[in-house]
């Protein structure tokens, strides 16, 4: 009976590996939603508010899908994070690829999405959480707009294209595995830029409205 279990799991993990690994993923995401959620005891408001910085998102991936890669939805994850918290990132990163992927197609590669934007918003949190970001100054702008870039590239890029080499080949190798590195590098820049541009023109009037609300009903 062991035996046979055992047999069956191999033979899944050879032949679609990447049905495995991405139930894996989302147990994953679930087990972390959960978490966050009970560890920050989260107030309505709280959720609310992380509700509606998920809808952003999600409507300017609506508005902008005619242009690849092109998306403000890891800006706003990033500007979540910093003004937020940690658990607020990973939550509005992980929900934003989610719920956007009722409208573009969910797969095997939604949890690895989640996943990448959970990781961008808790390494926005990691870097910038209590820094003072929330000014007009031009290098603070850059600072961040580079960041956005640089995250958006290595961290996003880095997972989703992990992804894809599971998604993508029966079996993995150093050579096939590169070739889809390769082929995901301009699609990645393209991304790290749009977040760039986006963190330029949203991040200061937007990080203002969260700081009022937070200011006046979180305080």
């Amino acid at each position: 009976m062991a035996h046979s279990i055992a047999e069956n799991l191999m033979n899944i993990l050879k032949g679609k590996g990447y049905y495995a690994i991405s139930i894996a993923l989302v147990l994953l995401a679930i087990l972390l939603f959960v978490f966050v959620v009970e560890k920050r005891k989260m107030t309505l408001r709280n959720i609310v508010l992380i509700a509606v910085l998920v809808s952003l998102a999600v409507a300017g991936r609506l508005v902008f899908f005619m242009l690849p890669q092109f998306k403000p939805c890891a800006a706003i994850v990033i500007i979540a994070g910093i003004m937020l918290g940690k658990e607020a990132g990973v939550l509005t990163g992980m929900l934003t690829a989610f719920v956007s992927n009722f409208f573009f197609g969910q797969g095997p590669w939604t949890p690895w999405q989640m996943v990448g934007f959970g990781a961008v918003g808790l390494v926005a949190a990691l870097v910038f959480r209590g820094n003072i970001l929330k000014t007009k100054k031009t290098e603070n702008k850059i600072l961040l707009s580079v960041f956005g870039f640089v995250v958006t590239v290595i961290v996003y890029g880095l997972i989703v294209d992990t992804g894809s080499v599971f998604m993508m080949l029966d079996k993995p190798t150093i050579a096939g595995a590169l070739s889809i590195y390769g082929a995901g590098v301009i699609f990645n820049i393209t991304h790290g830029v749009a977040t760039a541009v986006f963190l330029w023109l949203l991040a200061n009037p937007l990080m203002k409205k969260i700081e009022r609300v937070v200011n006046k009903y979180m305080a």
